[in-house]
């Protein structure tokens, strides 16, 4: 947690400070802080609370950082200094923020902390060179490049301590967590530093009415992926309607689908998976038992880990040729069928829903020794049955603080929702 300190402190100390000197200075030009404001406050207040996605409140962002690169207004220069830009940046999204506060629905003290620290950063680099006249000579292409190039680096910041929250917070992998946020920065991240740009650059030659206009593509775009996550989400859910098959039919017990697919993924984010195999994974893990649907007379407690290979293999194809049938990716199938396959041959994402669901099988209604002989059993499986980089992320998994009582979170399609309560057997040991 001293990474999560350190980054709140300073965000923090940069936003005290900055309010201290306008408090002492004043605004530079009231009527560009106001437009401002009200553009960041009316973009966090379209904050998409429903999810923890990467850019949640586009427009709030490329507000604050066309803000920082404001150098002009209708041709006038706008004197804005970087402490001003932060306290009006800070208030706005404060006050934007309030319903979201309120609900405590979006983790608003990290959401702060990255948006003054990444606008100080930008504020920082461009107004006192700015103010001093250093780019006054610079043509018009440079100066684009020069915003440009302030926003890429902004972005690279941001992704920085984005992946460095994360990891506090659920002590997934730095290096997993800063890829993948890098990798988000070519959606909608690409479209907020445009946008910033475009809005610094028409402000300074039409005015505060640019702001208005330039906003409007940003919006559609934020409406646009938002309607995107919804039909994801529908999708996982018909995908997880279907997982739940088994058991209504009797074949597998209640809710064990759900605890292999959150176990799976805390395996698959341990290992460094990305998200497009993390849904890949969740979503075979989910349909991981429904080749037993086929089945004429039901497996014992739907625990596939004891039968001999060969029917293994046999449910495992079965359960591949529904899967097909659905119309869910191939990926999935190709999972599904080679979940029973040698170890040695199988992918990544097989070889973790194999081990993952032999655990939560040999953890079933035991006692407290109950996950610890199951992992040790897989340890001794690894000569064969299990692959043993699956079953030592297994055990770091299950060792981690609290990890008998905390939620397992995926990452589908961009955004962290909790798939259901870890399983009962679930310790913490080591």
């Amino acid at each position: 947690m001293t990474a999560l300190r350190l980054i709140h402190g300073a965000a923090a100390l940069t936003a005290a400070g900055c309010l201290a000197a306008v408090l002492w200075t004043g605004l530079a030009d009231r009527g560009v802080a106001l437009a401002f404001g009200v553009l960041i406050a009316v973009g966090e207040l379209t904050r998409w609370s429903g999810a923890e996605d990467r850019q949640a409140a586009p427009l709030a962002a490329a507000g604050s950082l066309s803000y920082a690169l404001l150098g002009a207004d209708a041709g006038r220069p706008a004197g804005v200094g970087a402490a001003e830009v932060v306290t009006v940046v800070l208030v706005a999204a404060l006050l934007g923020g309030v319903p979201h506060i309120w609900s405590g629905r979006t983790s608003t003290l990290d959401h702060l902390a990255r948006r003054v620290l990444t606008v100080a950063f930008v504020a920082v680099c461009f107004q006192p060179l700015y103010n001093r006249g250093a780019f006054d000579s610079w043509d018009g292409s440079a100066y684009a490049l020069l915003l440009l190039g302030l926003l890429g680096l902004s972005a690279l910041c941001d992704a920085v301590l984005a992946a460095a929250l994360g990891h506090c917070r659920t002590r997934w992998p730095f290096g997993p967590l800063l890829r993948e946020e890098l990798r988000g920065l070519l959606g909608i991240g690409t479209a907020v530093c445009a946008t910033g740009a475009v809005m610094a650059l028409a402000v300074a030659v039409a005015g505060l009415w640019a702001l208005p206009v330039f906003c409007l593509p940003l919006l559609l775009t934020q409406f646009s992926v938002r309607r995107y996550a919804a039909v994801r989400a529908t999708y996982r859910q018909t995908i997880a309607s279907l997982a739940r098959a088994t058991e209504t039919a009797g074949y597998t017990p209640a809710g064990h689908a759900h605890r292999v697919a959150a176990l799976s993924l805390a395996v698959g984010r341990d290992l460094g998976l990305s998200a497009p195999e993390l849904t890949v994974l969740e979503y075979a893990a989910l349909m991981h038992d429904i080749g037993q649907l086929s089945l004429v007379d039901p497996v014992p407690a739907g625990a596939t880990a004891v039968l001999p290979r060969a029917e293994q293999r046999r449910i495992a194809l079965l359960g591949g040729a529904v899967v097909r049938q659905t119309g869910v990716a191939a990926a999935v199938a190709v999972v599904v069928e080679r979940q029973a396959d040698p170890v040695a041959e199988q992918p990544v994402a097989a070889r973790i829903v194999r081990a993952v669901n032999a655990y939560e099988e040999k953890t079933r209604e035991t006692g407290p020794e109950g996950p610890l002989r199951a992992l040790e059993e897989l340890r001794l499986g690894t000569a064969g049955d299990y692959a043993p980089e699956v079953v030592e992320s297994l055990a770091r998994v299950l060792a981690r603080p609290g990890g008998r009582h905390e939620d397992v979170r995926s990452v589908s399609g961009g955004r962290r929702t909790a798939l259901s309560d870890p399983a009962p057997g679930w310790v913490t040991h080591g």
